[in-house]
């Protein structure tokens, strides 16, 4: 079988011969005795702009001072510019040190130039509330070099931007720690494209840097990071330049052959952090139940029964009982062991002048227990003394709250399986076709995924998932990409079509030319535009954030006036002796009280009511074709109350074609396809692109007829692109115009009558008309049609039924751009317009007020998306990564911008159900806690009781947010068949 490549018009470098590496070993290798690895530390170097520069002489003094700092390798000083390149070790010192010693030095840095900010992610564990959140972002914010840290309480990440010249990511994990918190690297620097290989033959430190030093003297490879103890290497590289396999091959070349390496694929690091989160409450809970269940029955339950309560209530000294023994025996370790992570949070809370649950908890937990170590010491100290003690409740409290937080896990989890769901989507193996220098196929190869390169040959059988993304070179089939795009009909597939990664094909055999692999895929863009949007907070989560600020304060300073509101009145016999429960005394009943107002309290919830929705609604999205970039976009869409529709494209198919051409001059036809397809080689417009195409047809006509085979022009000089009106250029000796009749009249192009009635006569049937002047006199003209989508119509009326006005904004002339919006039911028609005036005209819609909405393609609309209060881009296909949008469509289907905002409104309203039942529980909850019914009703909330219901309160509001996955479409359609549309809402 043989592979022509070239008949698909794509071209096979040297770089796609599979059998040759693509890191080529010299041609003599030197292997010596490495220098300890404190040596081998990578320099930086940083760049200043230093004044006060005269002479040779300052130069001198610069670098002697310098020069004596230990850690500075080299200064270059520019005495010309003022100029200073200055290169570091940055385990010795650091940028600011080397500022300052140029300062006092008497020459002032004018500028500190910002050297490029990496970004590193971590895995956080240890956050219970937002208030953990908070004091993490202001601990990360104190380190020195760091630009701006984001702390994602539900997603349990952290996304930290620094100077890599003043600080790295082991500093940010080592000032996580400080801060009482855990942390793992996720990603850090340049992660686009990485391999883990697990390495044999390896022994010593010598053994990793001599691996380590010939990798990164390879071409394409920018980093290399070794693990002596677990034997392992990470390589990120260039897939331009090389790819996995030949990153292995090149380690196995090392040493004439002395190592091996073979793909290491670890385990997902959330879903593992998850279990292990999951596995350590539910451990921790069952270890704490161990105890406080058999304590719950010698508390509550024995004592009911006469034999039992009798051997409970022996006293052993004094009025030391057993039950009162076995009670704090068994509490303590709940107390000390299963408790210790409370104590640890509110140390670490308290440290960074912070307060949070663990705070609530460990104070409520401790008022109990050590009052109870009071009354057991008494016992033993007086045979008079009558006392309740709360063992059972410090322990009973510990274990509900475990629970909670157990069942809280669990929820949290499900909130990311629709992120779980699209990285599952990648097969695990693919099909390798092997070549010779022919194209002949000398074999096939089944190999992992992720060591595909670019420009490899894959083979795909029926029933088979696309690996990554590619090019079809042979082969026809129709692929099912409802999974990434949902778009639910199966796509024909043919050579030269574009495939993406994840997707399954359906009947037929394909070969595909890998294009974008690793990171690059489409598959793996809308993965980590998910997680950065679930990691982005939305404006609505301010609100949390003061709330928790002064949340733990005025709960504890409420506590306290509880127990003083209870305490002072029983005391002084304000309330009676009634009230209070048998075998308590006023000061015990006081001190229930206090405890309860303590642990009913839950700041777990009002922080987790924002970012769970937010990573449920992004999460759903994605899987539904919209990408929502960030709790921005979400937030601000649900306020869209017009919409500004681009016509090209957006409205209409975006496929148009000529209907129609007229020469209105003596030039042939011939030479009039000819300068216009010269003209219009360059545009990337989709009418030129139309024109182009039928051009060419037209041309191929003509010399078949004739049988003859001229020579043509096809190159245009001096090329320009006109915004709206058209191009223009020179072919040969001529001057040509393309475009509109705005284009015309601006180069004084006389438009005639004849041309005039063609004009009118076309955009009445909402074609648009494309002239061809050629030396300033129009040659001819040609009509263009692109038929309106057929969802157009009923997504107007149904944007109109949800409030939102929709308004057409096109560069196209006045009748046409007024067809269409009759068309399809739009009644404020703005044409004529340039990118500029388009994003003009939106600026003109949110003066008045308006929350305004930008649909368009993505690339000719940049300037409107960007100014538009949200700007969606429709049609993305697989170029999820389109800057200027807030939301990216991957579908060219308008029933996403519904989709959009209806999730949007879904997502809010569901965000103020959870703060109403956040602040609700606690408005309510803590009163009732307090004592507010008991003078009434006899009814009291035991503090055990209240930290079963914070417990709940948490759980409730992740399960109120996991609702969103049950998010259905908004369903706008056209029954063609029937000749009438129906409209549908969500449920």
């Amino acid at each position: 079988m043989n592979i022509n490549v070239e008949d698909n018009k794509m071209e096979l470098n040297g770089r796609d011969d599979l059998k040759r590496p693509l890191l080529e070993p010299s041609d003599s290798v030197c292997v010596t005795i490495p220098e300890p690895v404190d040596k081998l530390e990578k320099k930086r170097t940083v760049m200043f702009k230093i004044g006060n520069i005269k002479c040779a002489s300052c130069v001198t003094s610069i670098e002697s001072v310098l020069g004596e700092i230990n850690g500075v390798e080299s200064v270059s000083v520019s005495p010309i510019h003022g100029h200073a390149a200055i290169e570091y070790v940055p385990k010795l010192v650091n940028p600011k040190l080397i500022k300052e010693t140029i300062e006092d030095a008497g020459f002032p840095v004018k500028e500190f130039s910002e050297q490029q900010i990496a970004v590193c992610r971590l895995r956080i564990k240890g956050m219970a509330c937002t208030s953990c959140s908070e004091s993490l972002e202001r601990a990360l914010k104190f380190l020195d070099g760091v630009k701006k840290a984001v702390v994602g309480l539900a997603l349990e990440e952290a996304k930290v931007h620094f100077d890599p010249n003043i600080t790295d990511s082991d500093r940010i994990i080592e000032a996580i720690e400080d801060a009482g918190f855990g942390a793992d690297l996720i990603s850090s620097g340049n992660e686009a494209n990485k391999v883990h290989l697990k390495l044999e033959g390896v022994s010593s430190v010598e053994d990793m840097n001599t691996i380590k030093s010939y990798l990164e003297s390879a071409i394409g490879v920018n980093h290399v990071e070794m693990d002596l103890e677990e034997k392992r290497a990470t390589v990120n590289y260039d897939p331009d330049f090389t790819g996995p396999r030949s990153i292995i091959e090149a380690v196995q070349e090392v040493a004439h052959g002395s190592y091996k390496a073979s793909l290491y694929i670890p385990p997902r690091q959330r879903e593992t952090e998850q279990h292990h989160e999951i596995n350590n409450y539910r451990n921790q809970f069952l270890l704490s139940c161990l105890f406080s269940v058999p304590l719950f029955i010698f508390s509550m339950v024995l004592p009911m029964l006469p034999p039992f309560g009798d051997w409970l209530e022996y006293k052993i000294y004094n009025m030391f009982t057993v039950g009162l023994l076995l009670r704090w025996v068994l509490c303590t370790p709940v107390q000390f062991i299963v408790g210790r992570r409370f104590y640890k949070g509110s140390y670490h809370a308290l440290r960074l002048k912070s307060a949070n649950m663990d705070v609530l908890v460990a104070m409520g937990t401790n008022a109990a227990y050590f009052y109870s170590v009071y009354v057991a010491i008494k016992s033993l100290s007086s045979d008079t003394f009558k006392g309740q003690d709360f063992f059972e409740t410090s322990a009973m409290l510990i274990s509900f709250i475990l629970l909670g937080k157990y069942l809280e896990v669990l929820a949290k989890g499900k909130t990311s399986d629709a992120l779980a769901k699209l990285t599952d989507l990648a097969p695990d193996s693919a099909c390798l076709l092997i070549l010779d220098d022919d194209g002949n196929v000398l074999s096939e190869v089944a190999i992992s995924t992720q060591l595909i390169q670019r420009n490899d040959i894959i083979k795909i059988i029926p029933g088979e998932k696309v690996p990554v993304d590619g090019i079809v070179i042979d082969g026809q089939s129709y692929v099912n990409e409802s999974m990434i795009t949902g778009e639910a009909q199966p796509i024909a597939k043919k050579p030269g079509d574009k495939v993406i990664g994840g997707t399954m094909n359906e009947n037929g055999c394909l070969l595909v030319k890998a294009t974008h692999v690793g990171s690059e895929t489409a598959l793996s863009q809308i993965v980590q535009l998910v997680e950065a949007a679930q990691l982005a907070r939305a404006p609505i989560q301010k609100i949390a954030d003061r709330i928790s600020r002064f949340f733990v304060p005025a709960i504890v300073l409420t506590a306290f006036i509880t127990w003083l509101g209870w305490l002072i009145p029983g005391v002084i016999g304000i309330y009676p002796k009634h009230w209070i429960p048998k075998g308590m005394d006023k000061f015990e009943l006081a001190l229930q009280f206090g405890i309860s107002v303590l642990v009913v309290a839950c700041p777990c919830a009002l922080g987790l009511a924002t970012p769970t929705a937010v990573m449920v609604a992004t999460g759903k999205g994605a899987s539904l074709g919209v990408l929502i970039k960030g709790g921005n976009a979400l937030e601000k869409a649900h306020k869209v109350k017009a919409i500004v529709f681009d016509k090209t494209g957006t409205l209409t198919v975006g496929k148009p074609e000529v209907v129609n051409v007229m020469l209105f001059s003596s030039v042939s036809m011939e030479d009039f396809c000819d300068v216009a397809i010269a003209a219009e080689a360059n545009s990337q417009h989709p009418i030129a692109k139309a024109f182009l195409e039928h051009a060419r047809k037209l041309r191929q006509k003509i010399e078949s007829n004739r049988q003859s085979n001229n020579q043509h022009v096809t190159e245009a000089k001096d090329f320009e692109v006109h915004p709206g009106t058209g191009v223009s250029g020179k072919v040969g000796d001529k001057m040509v115009l393309v475009g509109n009749k705005r284009l015309m009249q601006t180069y004084n192009v006389t438009v005639g009558p004849e041309i005039e009635g063609y004009i009118s006569e076309h955009e009445q049937q909402a074609q648009t008309c494309v002239l061809v002047s050629i030396d300033g006199k129009i040659a001819g003209a040609f009509a263009v049609t692109d038929p309106v989508k057929p969802e157009a119509k009923n997504v107007i009326l149904y944007l109109h039924s949800m409030g939102i006005s929709s308004i057409m904004v096109t560069g196209d002339n006045w009748a046409t751009a007024t067809a269409i919006a009759k068309e399809v039911g739009i009644e404020k028609v703005i044409a004529e317009m340039d990118p500029i005036g388009k994003a003009d005209r939106i600026k003109d819609l949110q003066m008045r007020g308006l929350t305004v909405a930008m649909v368009g393609d993505g690339i000719n609309d940049s300037p409107a998306l960007v100014a538009a209060d949200v700007g969606m881009a429709i049609g993305a296909g697989t170029d999820v990564a389109i800057e200027a949008a807030d939301i990216v469509l991957i579908k060219s289907n308008l029933e996403d911008v519904v989709t959009a905002i209806d999730l949007s409104r879904k997502t809010i309203s569901r965000i103020w159900l959870n703060y109403v039942w956040a602040l609700g529980y606690n408005i309510l909850g803590v009163p009732v806690a307090a004592g507010i019914l008991y003078p009434f009703t006899g009814v009291r909330l035991p503090p055990w009781l209240a930290g079963a219901c914070m417990a709940a309160s948490s759980l409730s509001v992740v399960c109120s947010s996991l609702l969103l996955q049950s998010y259905r479409k908004s369903w706008v359609f056209q029954d063609t068949k029937r000749g009438h549309s129906h409209c549908s809402k969500s449920t």
